[in-house]
């Protein structure tokens, strides 16, 4: 199956596929991660993506549409997809389209996680980052622990882009641009309203049984 995750900066999105990707041997698809590293390798196309992110815009859809294609035509992730922070517009819902069809595969759901505003706030403001393996935490609401997280707290970091004025520009942008896709998704029938202010087990438990009820 291909899954989409759909949602405010802050969401929780990026928690929930990395649960998901282990429990349903998926390969998660983040736009940011491949952009990030771009900035980390220091390339001429990172410096530019570093301005446009910590300014709160989008990067253009030229880029990121060539990262969708190099994806999709490896086989080795063929029907095994959960794009994390993509599609955020409408162009790149339908060019997202015309991409599976063209590799013979299809999306199987959008889950779209709700939370509101000052929610999405303090989970930015307290998001960390493992430099190490990868995994996500929060000071506030999931702190890492020696229980969950085993590399400990010196390889925590947090993003240049996670502080008020970009936050605020970033929800912006995303009711702008981003939240009419999801009329798009609702007319194709592939839509599931996911209660993003429940607790992360309680949301992934949600999204398992969405998932589990594709499968069968």
């Amino acid at each position: 199956m291909n899954v989409i995750l759909f949602g405010p900066p802050g969401a929780g999105k990026g928690t929930q596929a990395d649960h998901l990707v282990k429990y349903f041997n998926l390969h998660k698809v983040s736009t940011g991660d491949l952009l990030r590293n771009e900035i980390k390798n220091k390339t001429k196309l990172g410096d530019k993506i570093k301005i446009l992110i910590n300014q709160g815009l989008l990067v253009p859809d030229d880029i990121i549409n060539n990262l969708i294609i190099n994806i999709l035509s490896n086989k080795k992730f063929y029907n095994r997809l959960i794009f994390d922070g993509y599609p955020r517009n409408l162009d790149q819902a339908i060019n997202l389209d015309y991409l599976v069809k063209k590799y013979n595969q299809k999306i199987s759901c959008v889950l779209s996680l709700k939370v509101e505003k000052e929610t999405i706030i303090k989970r930015i403001l307290g998001r960390q980052t493992c430099s190490k393996c990868g995994l996500i935490f929060n000071e506030y609401f999931y702190p890492s622990t020696n229980q969950n997280h085993s590399c400990g707290i010196k390889f925590l970091v947090k993003r240049s882009d996670d502080n008020d004025k970009t936050i605020l520009k970033r929800i912006e942008t995303y009711l702008a641009k981003t939240l009419p896709i999801l009329d798009y998704y609702k007319k194709l029938s592939l839509l599931h309203d996911i209660n993003g202010k429940a607790g992360i087990d309680q949301i992934f438990k949600e999204i398992s049984s969405i998932l589990a009820s594709l499968e069968g």
